[in-house]
């Protein structure tokens, strides 16, 4: 499959999974949003950073 058929798949996904917790507990996913915003900008990029390197480690032993 060529990339640019890929992609739209993925990103789909994405939209699929993060849809997830607002459909199926939006009180949860509610307080989740608060408790992000009171959060420091050095924990939400630790997060972020942390997300991205799983993910890259996801699709490097996926692939």
């Amino acid at each position: 499959m060529d990339f640019w058929q890929v992609l739209p798949v993925a990103v789909a996904l994405v939209f699929i999974i993060e849809g997830m917790l607002p459909f199926i507990s939006p009180h949860r996913w509610r307080n989740m949003l608060a408790m992000a915003n009171q959060m420091e900008d050095r924990v939400i990029r630790n997060i972020g950073l942390g997300s991205m390197v799983f993910g890259i480690v996801l699709l490097y032993l996926v692939h």
